[in-house]
């Protein structure tokens, strides 16, 4: 693609990148057959090739609108595009500078900043918790809406009390803790069983993706370092061998602070220092598989149908790992269709467009039903949650399962 940057974006930060990303593309249009948003609304703004004509044009100096910014709001972001793209092109890293660009440029309405904000204030405030345990009492009395939006929690459970000369750090994130305690705990366990112990450093902490796909980037900036100043240090001290992820959604994003950071040197070369040591669950869990389906004191469910998240799969390619582990440790995976494209979660993406994300969610659901499972797994708690709510069928993080099995 032909690019012809205007002088302020040639002398930008981002300027060569986005030049680079840009020529990549040769306008196949190979993505617009995986692209989630597309299948559903079937607009070619609101297809990979469409936003990087529209970013295209913001940087080549034509002034963004309200529409340019309702398409790219409308993207997922869930890059199942870059697997698709023949040619390489970096959508991820030009959609997130583009809405940058838009955000800086177009006034959102009174209505989406106080949503916006209302989001980011209240997803990692101290006040979260009891506000969810609160929200559950009052249940009853919501509209369904919001009440599918409050899963039932399921006990934690008791955690071991042992160390084992293998230690891991698994980060307390801001939501998952709340409405779903049992995943950090069914975590820790399985890393028992499997000889390998968590550290506590007793901080719960957003990994900044809330913030900043909710135009909130200083936030967000705020909060990477100081993950960073939290747990670089750590490492460098031999105290851990890695950072555990048993969100996808969380392990993708932290995996990127080297591309937020660009900018930032005092924190780039520790960015890069830190995804080295983030493993998602599955990875380290993976080499153990052998040995923790032996000593499994329940059955597994009879059938499952894992969903991949895209965060998983196109961000971290980790599900040909994580469907090999689950093989391994006896999980009947039942294939089903279009398992590549994208539930509709996305993080705050289900609140902020959900007529979008509930047709994705259903698509997605009617395909895993056709192979009737006795449950369904997956490996990001968004995910888990919004599937949930379309499904009698049980939604679970596969470690939860696996926790299950294991126990007396």
């Amino acid at each position: 693609m032909q690019t012809n940057l205007a002088d302020w974006a040639k002398n930008s930060s981002y300027g060569e990148e986005v030049d680079a990303i840009l020529r990549k593309c040769v306008h196949c249009g190979f993505c617009s057959a995986t692209c989630p948003s597309y299948q559903i609304l079937g607009d070619e703004r609101d297809s990979p090739r469409g936003r990087i004509y529209l970013i295209k044009e913001i940087v080549e100096g034509k002034e963004p609108t309200s529409i340019t910014q309702k398409h790219l709001d409308q993207c997922l972001t869930c890059h199942n595009c870059e697997t698709t793209c023949p040619s390489g092109v970096q959508y991820g890293h030009l959609v997130d500078i583009g809405r940058e660009l838009v955000a800086e440029r177009v006034v959102r309405t009174p209505a989406d900043r106080f949503r916006r904000t209302l989001l980011a204030a209240g997803l990692n405030s101290q006040v979260f918790a009891p506000a969810v345990k609160l929200g559950r009492m009052l249940r009853s009395f919501m509209p369904a809406t919001l009440a599918a939006k409050l899963p039932e929690a399921r006990p934690a459970g008791a955690l071991p009390a042992g160390r084992h000369q293998r230690q891991v750090l698994v980060p307390l994130g801001c939501v998952q803790p709340a409405l779903m305690p049992s995943i950090d705990a069914a975590t820790i366990r399985v890393l028992d069983a499997a000889g390998i112990s968590s550290v506590d450093v007793s901080r719960n902490t957003c990994c900044g993706a809330v913030n900043f796909h909710l135009d909130k980037v200083k936030n967000s900036i705020a909060q990477m370092k100081s993950n960073i100043d939290a747990w670089v240090p750590l490492l460098e001290s031999g105290q851990v061998e890695a950072v555990i992820m048993n969100a996808s959604g969380c392990g993708a994003f932290v995996k990127e602070y080297p591309f937020y950071l660009r900018n930032e040197p005092d924190y780039l070369e520790k960015a890069r220092y830190l995804v080295q040591h983030v493993k998602d669950i599955a990875e380290v869990i993976a080499p153990e598989a052998a040995s923790l389906k032996a000593r499994f004191k329940r059955p597994l469910p009879a059938s499952a149908a894992f969903h991949p998240p895209c965060t998983l799969q196109h961000w971290q390619g980790l599900r040909p790992l994580t469907e090999s582990l689950l093989r391994e440790l006896g999980f009947d995976l039942k294939a089903f269709g279009e398992a590549n494209l994208c539930c509709g979660s996305a993080g705050t993406y289900s609140v902020l467009q959900p007529e979008i994300a509930t047709g994705l969610r259903d698509r997605k659901l009617e395909s895993i039903g056709k192979t009737s499972p006795s449950v369904i797994i997956t490996s990001n708690m968004g995910c888990m949650s919004h599937l949930q709510t379309g499904t009698q069928t049980p939604v679970r993080h596969w470690v939860e399962v696996v926790d299950a099995a294991l126990s007396a």
